[in-house]
Formats: structure tokens, C-alpha cells, sequence
């Protein structure tokens, strides 16, 4: 398979996760669609993390857009060699896969954090903004009787678990793109494009 190819078609799939992990953040700023918490200050500190916007989000929008511009580049010919200056960009690409790497994984560990700690909410116990299931290290996560003890923003506990899984999800699904890209930019610069001579 062409190593171009396949990174053009990784830059396309990391396009889509990485949209797809900045509307979920933002979903995140807004519980049941209500913007008054966020203005009142009432959410919880991995959420303002934007863990999804940036690491997941904008630190994987860059490695994408290099992807899928890389299968014409050829890096300004390596001095009149094109298939030099294309094994030059694929060796390039590694780099940005690099900065993949870093965002998504900032993604995964927030959203891990996240799920972990509990969202911060009103408990009808203490009366209080708090974060009721810290003690609990993400056992409340199978314990759905205690998740009511959360009054305000009306069903956080749901809205909080599946925002932070699916931006756990898609960030471990970017870093793996981008771990196949490092692999896939170091074959393609040492070996070269193999459809280069077909592009011919």
C-alpha cells in the first residue's frame, strides 16, 4: 500500500475524531444545554480543562492537515530528487504525528481524570456545590443509586460519564492513528513512496 495514501487516509479519519472531540467538550460546557452553570462557575475542573478542544481537538487538526496535504508533497524536490524529497516529507510527517501523540493523549488522561473524580454538583447531603464521588476513585460509576445524590445540574452524573467516554474513546483512537502514522512515516522515508513511480 502506498505510505502516502495511507497517511492521506489517517489525516482524514484524525479530521473527523478531532471535530468530533471539540463538539463533545463543548457539550461538556453546557450540561442539559443550560448556560448558567459555566457562567455561574459551577463546573467541574476537568472540564474547563479543554482537554477535548485542545488536545483533542486542535493539537490533532495539525498532524491531520499535514497528512492529507503529504501525499503531493515532495518537499521542494530535495534538491531536484523527487523521490528524495517525498521520502523527506514522509519523514517530516513523524514530527507532526509527534504533536498528535501529546494532544490526544492529554485527551485520554483528562477524560480518565474526569471519569475518576465525579462531576461537581449541588448534593441535596451537604447542601453545597462539591464534588460528591472524589473518595470513590470512579466506583460510582457502577454504584447508579448513589447518582441522584447530585440535585443541580439535573442529571450531571449521566451527561458528565458519557462526554468524558467518548472523549476518552476518541482520544486513545487518535493516539493510535497517529502511533501507526510514526510507523508509517518512518517505513515511507526510508523506503520511499511506493506508488511514486505510478505517479509518474
Amino acid at each position: 500500500m502506498c505510505f502516502g495514501r495511507c497517511a492521506r487516509c489517517i489525516g482524514f479519519k484524525l479530521l473527523i475524531l478531532a471535530l468530533l472531540s471539540i463538539v463533545a467538550n463543548i457539550l461538556l460546557y453546557f450540561p442539559n444545554g443550560e448556560t448558567r452553570f459555566a457562567s455561574e462557575h459551577h463546573l467541574g475542573k476537568y472540564v474547563e480543562c479543554l482537554h477535548g478542544i485542545l488536545g483533542g481537538g486542535f493539537l490533532v487538526l495539525i498532524p491531520a492537515a499535514v497528512f492529507i496535504g503529504l501525499h503531493n508533497d515532495n518537499c521542494c524536490g530535495c534538491f531536484g530528487r523527487e523521490d528524495c524529497g517525498k521520502s523527506c516529507a514522509m519523514l517530516s510527517s513523524v514530527l507532526a504525528a509527534f504533536v498528535g501523540i501529546l494532544g490526544s493523549g492529554y485527551c485520554v488522561i483528562i477524560s480518565a481524570l474526569g471519569l475518576s473524580h465525579g462531576p461537581y454538583c449541588f448534593t441535596h447531603l451537604q447542601r453545597n456545590w462539591m464534588y460528591p464521588f472524589t473518595e470513590s476513585s470512579g466506583g460510582y460509576l457502577f454504584e447508579y443509586n448513589k447518582w441522584s445524590e447530585c440535585q443541580e445540574p439535573r442529571n450531571i452524573v449521566e451527561w458528565n460519564v458519557t462526554l468524558f467516554s467518548i472523549l476518552l474513546v476518541l482520544g486513545g483512537i487518535e493516539f493510535i492513528l497517529c502511533f501507526i502514522q510514526i510507523i508509517n512515516g518512518i517505513l515511507g522515508g526510508l523506503c520511499g513512496l511506493c506508488c511514486g513511480h505510478e505517479e509518474v
